[in-house]
């Protein structure tokens, strides 16, 4: 199964909850949850109780939807996160933090990871004085993310944003750079999943 290609909407309204998927506009009164808080659907149909595996089920779409990540990318995060050291559930989300259009995204350059994959995959970025036009490229501590010279003023712009970002990427508006100062902790990942439901899918 590929990354998902329709209407982002539908998917916020079905999870009952906003996963902040078309950038800015899911903070204005246009927000899908905001104008029609009910699932996709007729409407008359009484909503049946969700078991178990349908709970585990939702919380890992919600998380491969979440990401834009595709089935199988999100089957082999876990089984790199299941490996390593420490509580996989954790694991698995640093990861998803760690691909470079969510970098991207977190710092404030773009208003939504589809849209900072789609500057990736132009070739608008340097990872260590590398051109990388990988999506799902895995960034570490310590790695510099940094605009080509050669972009335009409108890209270089995006660096002056007032976004706050989050405490494990440095901004630099005067290089126009994202440096990576540690490995993001749960803590510090806001991502409106239980990642503990997700592990309890792939476990079974």
């Amino acid at each position: 199964m590929g990354v998902y290609q329709g209407p982002s909407c539908k998917i916020c309204r079905r999870n009952r909850e906003k996963l902040f998927l078309k950038g800015s506009r899911c903070e204005t009164a246009k927000c899908a949850i905001e104008k029609r808080n009910y699932p996709p659907g007729i409407r008359s149909v009484v909503p049946r109780k969700i078991s178990e595996f349908g709970r585990r089920l939702r919380e890992k779409q919600k998380l491969r939807f979440f990401y834009g990540v595709s089935e199988r990318q999100i089957r082999i995060y876990f089984e790199n996160a299941r490996r390593a050291k420490g509580v996989t559930g954790d694991n698995l989300l640093a990861q998803f933090e760690r691909r470079l259009d969510n970098v991207v995204y977190r710092s404030g350059v773009a208003s939504s990871r589809r849209e900072a994959r789609q500057m990736v995959n132009h070739g608008h970025f340097l990872v260590n004085g590398s051109v990388v036009d990988v999506a799902s490229f895995t960034v570490r501590e310590g790695d510099v993310v940094g605009l080509k010279k050669s972009d335009n003023e409108l890209m270089k712009a995006r660096f002056d944003n007032k976004k706050t970002a989050p405490v494990w990427l440095l901004m630099d508006s005067a290089a126009k750079s994202i440096r990576v100062s540690h490995v993001p902790k749960r803590e510090e990942i806001d991502v409106p999943v239980e990642e503990q439901l997700v592990v309890e899918f792939y476990s079974r």
